[in-house]
């Protein structure tokens, strides 16, 4: 069995069929799906997920995309939503200068006030990280007081920064991209990453793997991304499904 350690069901592109989608993730051998929220509404929604369905999870936060719709009392509202117990983590939050949707200055600014939520609430963070590695990492750093824990989301940095975070304590977590055919870093990070660091996800809808790739995302494809980074490290699935699993529930603390 499986766990996709990220993923959007929530989006709008699972609509029509959400219910049944979910209902059928153990069929498929996913036993848990993370259901990650990116601004204030999808935090709500992920949590009424979680509440739904024994097998989704929720965490809460806003993606440096939103970061400039953050204000003090979103943190109080999250500090609220920490108390249901399927809530796991505080993410996905991090910075973006790829796209810059949000001024760089209140993308750090928040990205830092939700990390130290994080650590007042006991929640691990999941990091979203995109033509900003060293910065990301900078602010990690600087708030690792060893309490601070969490995952590096869709990882895409190289090996080096890779075994950085390891050593702050943090789980590297790879999703599609892995399969894809130019993908020659990510896979040198698969390759290199200790299996007892390692999460895998799919971030549905997005970044559909190979061979459904262009296709919407689903849970499910979780497999396709565990079977290649198997095949990277020659080793079973099921042993990848064993440690991946095993290590979702150890960050988010699942029983």
């Amino acid at each position: 069995m499986f766990i996709d350690s990220h993923s959007h069901l929530d989006d709008e592109r699972f609509n029509e069929d959400r219910d049944i989608l979910i209902k059928s993730l153990k069929d498929n051998k996913v036993d848990i799906a993370i259901n990650i929220g990116a601004d204030l509404e999808t935090s709500i929604n992920s949590v009424n997920l979680a509440n739904k369905y024994d097998n989704i999870y929720a965490t809460i936060g806003v993606h440096p995309h939103s970061a400039s719709e953050v204000t003090l009392e979103t943190l109080n509202k999250f500090r609220q939503m920490s108390k249901n117990k399927k809530v796991v983590a505080i993410g996905e939050i991090g910075l973006d200068y790829y796209y810059d949707n949000s001024p760089r200055d209140l993308q750090r600014k928040w990205f830092k006030e939700q990390v130290e939520l994080a650590k007042e609430l006991n929640l691990p963070v999941v990091i979203h990280s995109r033509d900003a590695t060293q910065e990301t990492f900078d602010i990690i750093k600087e708030a690792q007081d060893g309490t601070l824990r969490g995952v590096l989301h869709c990882f895409s940095g190289s090996i080096e920064m890779a075994i950085e975070y390891i050593k702050l304590g943090f789980y590297i977590s790879i999703g599609g991209p892995v399969t894809f055919k130019n993908a020659r870093v990510v896979r040198e990070v698969a390759e290199s990453v200790p299996l007892d660091k390692l999460l895998i996800e799919t971030d549905s809808p997005y970044l559909t793997p190979e061979p459904y790739r262009g296709k919407r995302n689903e849970p499910m494809f979780v497999r396709y991304v565990a079977e290649k980074i198997a095949e990277i490290k020659k080793i079973s699935v099921e042993e990848l499904a064993s440690h991946t699993s095993r290590n979702t529930k150890e960050l988010f603390e699942i029983k």
